[in-house]
């Protein structure tokens, strides 16, 4: 029988014999590592290790892996989409505790560009993070570690659904998303107390995200006292300023470092008040002492 004869048969069987075996290692291999369950153990934890070294930078007290309490519930693309495998359409909702941070809708939107090998890039609202750079207790700019960063889970890790849902819808009207709150530092003259620390007024408007940073006191080239704030949109705060060395009558400026929201304008003159005098007031209009 001439070799054309048995080319056809010969070729179609290799098809068919290519194709079951392809069949076979798909069933070997079963679905993908990349799961929401196993996304949503993994986020919560690397961020929680990155953010607690912010909170050292910045000079927050108190803030732990543990105290921070983070979950996470994730997405792929939409409903429409299974959540499993690789890509950049990954978002997750997650939420912590932290005192110096609100959270307005009890969770944070990071996205996530998850990659084949269970590594992923994740990066969060900068409202609540901070921006790319955030200044440290000794004023310098350093990198955020949680403003983007990089993580990876156990593909073998257990992909027990974790239960974690937020409520993302409302039956109210939407309305336009508000700017960013403002700052407003005090004017006027401080008063001192023995222990040598000043009580400060802060006021922060009404606005997205609330107030959030680090305010620093100078006399001349000299710093004399830092102290970080949280105050909420809408409220206002006091905070204790150390003054090393601040003599009465001396002028100083206040300057604001604002990791959440905004600060207008960035630095104040305040004096410091002789024995007997007045407090400064916070802002232009107040005219009550502290």
């Amino acid at each position: 029988m001439p070799l054309t004869h048995l080319r056809r048969p010969l070729t179609r069987a290799a098809v068919l014999l290519a194709a079951a075996l392809a069949v076979v290692g798909l069933s070997a291999c079963g679905g993908s590592d990349i799961t929401r369950a196993r996304l949503e153990r993994s986020l919560p934890q690397t961020f929680a290790n990155l953010y607690v070294q912010q909170a050292k930078l910045l000079g927050h007290q108190g803030i732990t892996v543990r105290s921070l309490h983070p979950r996470a519930s994730c997405d792929k693309g939409g409903p429409k989409k299974p959540d499993t495998g690789p890509g950049a359409d990954w978002i997750c909702q997650m939420s912590w505790q932290d005192p110096n941070v609100p959270l307005p809708d009890g969770f944070g939107k990071f996205e996530l560009n998850v990659h084949s090998n269970d590594c992923y890039t994740a990066g969060g609202p900068s409202k609540l993070v901070g921006l790319i750079t955030i200044a440290d207790t000794h004023g310098t700019d350093v990198d955020n570690p949680v403003f983007e960063f990089d993580g990876c889970f156990d593909p073998h890790g257990s992909d027990k659904p974790t239960g974690v849902t937020f409520a993302t819808t409302s039956t109210t009207p939407a309305t336009p998303a508000a700017g960013p709150a403002t700052l407003t530092l005090p004017t006027g003259r401080l008063s001192v107390d023995p222990r040598g620390t000043a009580p400060i007024v802060l006021i922060c408007a009404t606005g997205d995200g609330g107030c959030a940073g680090t305010l620093t006191a100078t006399s001349g080239a000299r710093t004399l006292g830092r102290t970080t704030y949280a105050v909420a949109a809408g409220k206002n705060a006091t905070v204790a300023l150390p003054l090393h060395g601040a003599r009465p009558g001396a002028r100083l400026t206040l300057r604001a470092r604002p990791v959440i929201g905004t600060v207008q304008p960035a630095t104040s003159t305040v004096a410091v008040a002789r024995a007997g005098g007045s407090a400064a007031t916070p802002g232009a209009t107040a005219r009550k002492p502290w």
